[in-house]
């Protein structure tokens, strides 16, 4: 009887643990699937990428629409809510592309909080309430600006208290830490086996 107490009290402790990580999934759609009115904000700065997708991101607490493509070289993916208003365009960079200091800055704080860690990806992020309209976030992003008012998205595969995990952590452009959630391994539900 005691054990069993014991049982469903963890099990119940586990359930809340999970209840509070913040967790997104990303479905590839079609253009015709995409809010139109978020389409036609973004037409207008799309000519000459390459490799344009669509993609539906669902997570505990919202839902959000992203465009990625290829211009320039460099990888975009520009985000928009359920009412059709620009979160933030960010642009796949790597380690040399940051400012020196700030990249000492992030790799403290992974040193203190993680044994071991490895970075999967860097996203330099331009957010939209950052700047004063569609138009100059999508300026800034496309002349790939080193802006104060940028941030810095670090995906990391990180060893704590024993076992592995994917971390999505954001810092700001001086490498200041803003922000850490749980993030789930890739989704390939599309891979039959």
């Amino acid at each position: 009887m005691k054990y069993r107490i014991l049982t469903l009290l963890a099990m119940a402790f586990c359930c809340t643990l999970n209840a509070q990580a913040k967790y997104e999934r990303e479905f590839r759609i079609k253009k015709s699937q995409f809010p139109q009115a978020s389409l036609v904000l973004a037409e207008p700065f799309l000519n000459g990428v390459r490799k344009l997708r669509y993609y539906k991101e669902i997570d505990s607490s919202k839902q959000s629409y992203e465009i990625k493509f290829k211009r320039d070289k460099l990888k975009y993916s520009v985000e928009f809510n359920d009412k059709d208003v620009l979160e933030d365009i960010e642009v796949g960079i790597s380690e040399v592309d940051i400012p020196e200091a700030t990249y000492q800055a992030m790799e403290a704080y992974l040193k203190k909080h993680f044994s071991k860690y490895k970075i999967r990806k860097i996203q330099q992020q331009y957010p939209r309430t950052a700047f004063a309209s569609t138009e100059e976030t999508f300026r800034n992003a496309f002349q790939n600006l080193m802006l104060p008012e940028i941030r810095y998205e670090v995906m990391v595969h990180a060893k704590t208290t024993g076992h592995y995990m994917d971390f999505e952590i954001l810092f700001d452009f001086e490498g200041k830490f803003l922000n850490q959630r749980k993030s789930l391994p890739p989704n390939y539900d599309h891979v039959l086996y």
